[in-house]
Formats: C-alpha cells, sequence, structure tokens
C-alpha cells in the first residue's frame, strides 16, 4: 500500500481555472467533470477557453515586447476546427496549414488568408492550386518538385506568389526520433549543409511567378531545450548572409514551433517567455553582427497554445489486477483518440474527477480499450481505489491527441466542448455509427 498522497499538485498541468470543489468533483472553466460525463458522454474532449485565449494573447505579448515585429501563426496540425479557428481569429493570430483541409477550415470562417502560411512536403497540384486561388499569403516551399510546381502553377494563374523556403538546418533538438524534423536526414526541407538550400535560393530568385521573402526551419517538437533555437538561428542567418551573392534579401525568418509543455510533474517545459527571449535575441545578435536588416520574425506555436487547454475524460470499465504484476484500469477510450502513448511513448498524469480530493492509495496502468497490447494510456500512475463508472481526466491532451484520431475497431471519434464561465459548448459532436458508413458503396 502506497502512503496517501493527494492529487492536487497534478492541477498545474490542468487548465488554469482547474479546481477541486467540495464534493471532490474535478471543476474546469466552472464546469463539473461529473455533470459534463452526464450530459455528453465518454469519451470526451473538453477545451479550457480561459486558457486556450490566454496562451494567444501570451506568445502576441512574450514574442512582440521583444521583438516588435513578430507574427504568431497557430499551427494547425496540433489541433484545429471550426470553432477553434474563429477564436484564433478573434485572438489576431495567423494560420499554419498544411493541407487543403486545414486551408479549407479557415476558409470556411471567413479567416483572413493573408495571414494563411502553407507548409507540405508533398503539396498536391490541387491544394496548390486551391492556395493560389484563394490568396494564401505564403507558401513555403520544402523541395525542388514543388518549386517548380508552384511556379507553373502561378504563372498559369496569372498571380506572383509570395513564398518562403524552408530549410533543413542540420541542428539536433534532441526529441523523439519521430518528431526531429531539422535534421540533414529528414524528408522536409532544403538541407544547407549538402548545398541544396543554395540551389533553391537561386532558382526560386530566377522563378517568374514568385517572390521569395524569406526562409524558415522547424527543428522538432516538443523542444524542451532552448539552445537548438539558437544555433539554427545563426546558421541560418550566416546562410542568409551568403546568399546576398544572388541579391537575396532576408524579409522574413521563421523558426518554426515546437515549443513544449508540461506533460508530468517531473518535466516541467520552458516558459513561453524564455522561448521569446532565446529565439530573439539570437536574431538581434546574429543581425547585428552580420550588419543585415532584421527581418520579420514568424513563430508557429500548436502545442504550446493548444495542448495545456485540452482535457480528455473517460469512464473506467472492466478492471483486470494481476497478483504481484500489474492492476489494468480499463477505460472507454484509447489508442484511437490518443495515440501518443503508443506512437511516441508519451508519458501523461490523471486524477480521479469524480473523487479527485482522495489520496493515492495504489499503483496501476490505465489501458485503452482497443485491440492492442500496446494500447496503454498511462503506465504504473498512483491513483486512488479506482472503481468501474470512476472518471479518468487526463490533462495536457489539446494537442495531437484529436488530430491523429482515427476510427480503428470501427471507434466513434468523441465529441468536443468547450467551457467558459461555467457553460459547456458543443463545438464537436460525437460521431455515430451512420457517419462510420457515410462514404461506403455497396
Amino acid at each position: 500500500m502506497l502512503s496517501e498522497k493527494k492529487p492536487e499538485a497534478r492541477l498545474a498541468i490542468f487548465p488554469e481555472t482547474a479546481e477541486i470543489d467540495s464534493q471532490g468533483h474535478l471543476i474546469i472553466g466552472g464546469c463539473d467533470c461529473v455533470e459534463l460525463k452526464a450530459q455528453f458522454g465518454t469519451p470526451l474532449y473538453l477545451f479550457d477557453e480561459f486558457t486556450l485565449r490566454r496562451r494567444c494573447s501570451e506568445f502576441i505579448s512574450e514574442f512582440t515586447q521583444r521583438y516588435p515585429d513578430t507574427l504568431v501563426l497557430y499551427a494547425c496540425k496540433a489541433f484545429i476546427n471550426r470553432a477553434l479557428a474563429l477564436i484564433f481569429k478573434e485572438e489576431g493570430l495567423g494560420l499554419d496549414v498544411v493541407s487543403g483541409g486545414e486551408l479549407s477550415i479557415a476558409r470556411s470562417v471567413d479567416f483572413p488568408l493573408e495571414k494563411v502560411y502553407f507548409h507540405g512536403n508533398n503539396k498536391t497540384p490541387d491544394e496548390l492550386e486551391l492556395a493560389l486561388r484563394w490568396g494564401v499569403g505564403r507558401i513555403v516551399v520544402d523541395n525542388f518538385h514543388e518549386l517548380s510546381l508552384l511556379n507553373d502553377l502561378a504563372k498559369e494563374g496569372g498571380v506572383a506568389q509570395d513564398i518562403l523556403l524552408r530549410l533543413s538546418p542540420g541542428v539536433d533538438p534532441h526529441t523523439h526520433r519521430y518528431t526531429a524534423t531539422g535534421v540533414v536526414d529528414s524528408k522536409f526541407g532544403f538541407p544547407i549543409i549538402t548545398g541544396q538550400a543554395e540551389e533553391a535560393v537561386a532558382q526560386a530568385l530566377s522563378a517568374s511567378h514568385l517572390n521569395l521573402l524569406g526562409l524558415h526551419f522547424h527543428l522538432g517538437s516538443p523542444i524542451y531545450e532552448l539552445e537548438p533555437y539558437r544555433e539554427a538561428i545563426e546558421l541560418v542567418l550566416r546562410f542568409a548572409d551568403d546568399m546576398k551573392r544572388y541579391g537575396f534579401e532576408l524579409k522574413e525568418l521563421s523558426p518554426g514551433g515546437g515549443f513544449a509543455i508540461q506533460y508530468t510533474q517531473d518535466e516541467p517545459a520552458p516558459q513561453i517567455g524564455d522561448y521569446a527571449k532565446t529565439i530573439a535575441s539570437a536574431i538581434i545578435a546574429g543581425c547585428g553582427a552580420l550588419g543585415i536588416a532584421q527581418p520579420r520574425l514568424i513563430v508557429e506555436p500548436g502545442r504550446g497554445i493548444i495542448g495545456r487547454a485540452g482535457v480528455a475524460l473517460y469512464t473506467v470499465g472492466a478492471i483486470k489486477n494481476i497478483p504481484g504484476v500489474r492492476k489494468y484500469i480499463t477505460v472507454d477510450g484509447g489508442i484511437a483518440d490518443n495515440i501518443r502513448p503508443a506512437l511516441y511513448s508519451s508519458r501523461y498524469e490523471a486524477i480521479v474527477a469524480n473523487r479527485a480530493g482522495d489520496g493515492e492509495t495504489e499503483r496501476v496502468t490505465i489501458a485503452g480499450k482497443f485491440c492492442e497490447s500496446g494500447d496503454i494510456l498511462i503506465r504504473d500512475i498512483d491513483l486512488p481505489e479506482v472503481r468501474a463508472g470512476d472518471i479518468i481526466a487526463i490533462p495536457a491532451s489539446g494537442a495531437y491527441c484529436l488530430a491523429m484520431a482515427s476510427n480503428y475497431n470501427a471507434a466513434l471519434k468523441p465529441a468536443i466542448v468547450l467551457v467558459k464561465d461555467g457553460k459547456a459548448r458543443l463545438i464537436r459532436r460525437r460521431e455515430s455509427y451512420e457517419d462510420l458508413i457515410r462514404c461506403d458503396i455497396l
């Protein structure tokens, strides 16, 4: 038996409005998670609107106070839907999109497309034509095939498209190998060390219908260290200075995103201001040393904005105790709505939302319901004695869970609610069995 510990320390990883009421229920955005389960069922994802908007304003203020000419783009790959896109629009952010689908969501809410940057390593001709037709602000060109294709499409459409080039600076961000994107051996970007980045600059400047404004790189995600940003910025600024021989002028520079959040009590993440100070100071110092004008700074937080705002709620079903080995607590979700633990060995915390004030008395493993032995959400976590029907709340679930969700085992994708001031608003209904078969043809 473990010595009883209280779970309040875990609240620091939940949305900023999280608290435990007198009944021992977890409250988020003024909404009782027990009542949310009763009203909407589980699995259920909730987003705390206060935390979400607070992160938007923090990224803008922390960066612009150190580097005034900064544009903050929300990286839609973390998760986007129409209601969230409206919030980002209201908060004054731009968007980083990586597909025609994300672009279509932006357009559906009249998002200012001049503040949309279109990324991706294999944009299709249809997607590029859509971006050109709808007037996307920037297209971030990833490879030589796209450079040629985009110029041809822009010529056919009679437009001159503003672009950035995505570079691979060859800097290791010390994150999971699946999410390290700035190293030389990556499917993304033009490597500097091979000379291909220089060749891309020359080709882009000579393209008849492309306007090369700047350079982009993305090191990976999540990045808990600050030094990789400084190192990569210095490399890219020196490269930009070298490219003046072709007549290139660096007007925009994007170090991407990858900003980490805290998922567990033992792994804190840097503050937004820490990232902002490192990035801004590196650009200011680098430009000063090279004698080049300071470019506009573009940053692309996704997880850093939405991660902490999201919480996943599950209901406990079967409990399997293997004496001397492990106790499994099975919930009604898992790998179909959160593949990150299986894919990246990601770690999470949890609270029993209907008994959030109870002491932690046993060590358990929280397993999903899907037909994979790897469907484990949290391995070896200390909780109160868990019973069937209890509600498990997993914080820091806003980023990449829903975005990577699937219909594995023909599961229904969960409902999503936005909570604020004691009110919950459904922003995506739970899928139905009819939704599952809607696109099938006999």
